[in-house]
């Protein structure tokens, strides 16, 4: 007799207690500080949960799923507030670290998420530098989440944030897919308790844009407090009065060695493929991780194939730092390890660092954006894996095909290959001649306030008004970043004949940190006229409305204070 279906509601993502459910990326990020309170309550902690940070994709409709959820989320005691901006926001979560100091705290401990993308990653430097070294409460926690567009499909450059949360000294854990987003975000907050670390967490373009079936099991996630690591007698948390030095120490001597010590526990980083006589090893993180299996299925080459090959693949799931062990048991025994990670080396430069006091006798070849034949010999055109853009599994087979090849014959991966390389050439041939240019949606105001009386110019900044120097490149040129608009012409006036500018400014843009160019411009006492293109939202991410009080009254009242 046949079973019949299980009943499915599109409530599951937040509702079921164990099984699966379909979600989002981002609905995973919604349903993390959920599970995190169900672990909590389960350990007999009364912990709350503190959600923040300033939308932007490819986390451009994270508030919008945390209000639809509220209803699930309150009873937890998760409160979910949008920062007004990225570096406001993160310093509020550095104020939930420091409840358990308070006499009057209402709960054992805060667990905080922050959210931005990578230019506000930039901006936050400064917060997640001093709040990572003052460090997290005991049972509280700050997971950093981090949303990479490497492509630029929504941005004015590529972002990378990883290499500037080694900067930061933070760790940094790297999710393949929605399942990573979930069990990485428990081990996270887990992580940051533990070592008292603020913990990065990559939301790729490609991973949180996504959706699958997921198992949402709480307590499916087991983790492991480190036997192997002496915690100084005073701990790793967050304290008072804490003088910077010490905080420095503490960061540099413990923390990030704890945190190395929690990955090595919990297995973060781990051999997906083995062989008895391994020549090849892969290593590799995040999506360029489901890349790399795409790429072996596509030269017909399953787990079975790649072992008898002598394929070894490691995914490392905590990027930085690269936990040591762990590498040293991958590289033992084989004669080339190929890198294969989107954008600027990372992985590669901490292998390489790892490996370099190996006998040479006994050191695995390291390639990854260049071949043996070096990085620095330039002119080099001829990247194995270019830095600049994505990468595709076509383009993975091909080096992997290259690499096998060099002790391994085989006519079915050579005739995979061919087929590839037919398919690459195929699509790359050009398509239709004619190009639509974004354009403003019908009735918004942008239509006609961006326009500049004739022989005017104009500069352009963030948000939708940054489509002008597509539709009317001759009269509005360059742009800056979000906060900075007008601000090039304080420089560029006092060397130039023209007398006047006009500067584009949205009214979210103006919220979030708008008004200090303005106040800029007037001490400066350049001449330039600002457009306040005021829509009453945040047109660009979803429609959102600002998070305060803003109309065109109000606007008018404070720049006149200002002295406009």
């Amino acid at each position: 007799m046949a079973k019949s279906l299980l009943a499915v509601s599109l409530e599951d993502k937040y509702t079921l207690k164990s099984g699966r459910a379909y979600m989002t990326g981002i609905q995973a990020l919604v349903r993390l500080p959920m599970m995190q309170r169900m672990r909590d309550e389960a350990a007999g902690l009364n912990t709350a949960g503190y959600v923040t940070g300033y939308r932007g994709s490819p986390l451009g409709n994270v508030d919008q799923e945390f209000w639809k959820a509220r209803k699930y989320l309150e009873p937890k005691n998760i409160r979910f507030q949008p920062g007004l901006n990225e570096d406001l926001a993160a310093t509020a979560v550095w104020g939930t670290q420091q409840v358990s100091l308070d006499p009057n705290a209402l709960y054992d401990g805060v667990f905080s998420i922050w959210y931005g993308k990578g230019p506000g990653v930039d901006r936050t430097g400064d917060v997640f530098r001093h709040a990572n070294a003052a460090g997290t409460s005991k049972h509280g926690g700050v997971l950093v989440i981090a949303g990479d567009d490497h492509a630029a499909k929504s941005s004015t450059l590529p972002h990378q944030t990883e290499h500037v949360f080694k900067s930061l000294m933070m760790p940094v854990l790297s999710p393949a897919g929605i399942q990573d987003y979930l069990e990485y975000g428990l081990h996270g907050f887990a992580m940051s308790r533990y070592s008292g670390c603020w913990v990065a967490f990559k939301a790729l373009t490609d991973t949180v844009e996504t959706s699958a079936s997921v198992d949402v099991d709480p307590f499916k996630v087991k983790t492991v407090i480190p036997t192997d690591f002496p915690l100084p007698a005073d701990g790793l948390n967050l304290r008072w009065p804490d003088p910077p030095l010490v905080q420095e120490k503490r960061l540099l001597h413990h923390k990030l060695y704890a945190a190395l010590a929690y990955c090595r526990a919990n297995n973060l980083n781990r051999t997906i493929i083995d062989s008895a006589d391994a020549k090849l090893g892969i290593i590799t993180s995040g999506k360029s991780y489901l890349d790399v299996r795409q790429a072996l299925e596509d030269l017909g080459i399953d787990d079975a194939m790649a072992a008898s090959i002598g394929i070894r693949l490691y995914k490392v799931g905590m990027v930085w730092p690269l936990e040591a062990e762990g590498v040293r048991e991958f590289a033992d025994g084989l004669e080339e390890i190929l890198v294969i990670e989107e954008k600027r080396q990372f992985l590669e430069y901490q292998l390489k660092e790892e490996l370099y006091n190996w006998n040479e006798n006994v050191r695995p070849r390291v390639i990854g954006k260049f071949d043996e034949t070096g990085e620095w010999s330039l002119p080099h055109s001829d990247w194995l894996l270019p830095a600049a853009g994505e990468l595709t599994p076509a383009m993975i087979a091909r080096v992997i095909a290259a690499r096998i090849a060099r002790f391994h014959t085989s006519d079915r991966i050579k005739a995979r290959l061919a087929f590839l390389e037919a398919k690459e050439a195929a699509l790359a041939k050009p398509r239709l001649s004619i190009a639509r240019v974004p354009h403003y949606c019908s009735g918004c105001p942008h239509n006609t306030s961006t326009k500049v009386p004739e022989g005017s110019k104009a500069i352009a900044g963030i948000g939708c008004h940054y489509m002008a120097t597509w539709l009317s490149p001759e009269s509005t040129q360059f742009f800056c970043q979000m906060g900075g608009e007008g601000v090039p012409w304080v420089g560029q006036a006092p060397f130039t004949g023209t007398k006047h500018v006009f500067a584009n400014l949205g009214d979210g843009t103006y919220m979030h940190s708008g008004i200090l160019a303005i106040r800029a411009a007037v001490a400066a006492k350049v001449n330039i006229t600002y457009k306040i293109l005021y829509n009453d939202a945040v047109a660009m991410t979803g429609g959102q409305p600002h998070d305060g009080t803003l109309s065109v009254p109000i606007i008018a009242a404070q720049l006149a204070a200002e002295g406009v």
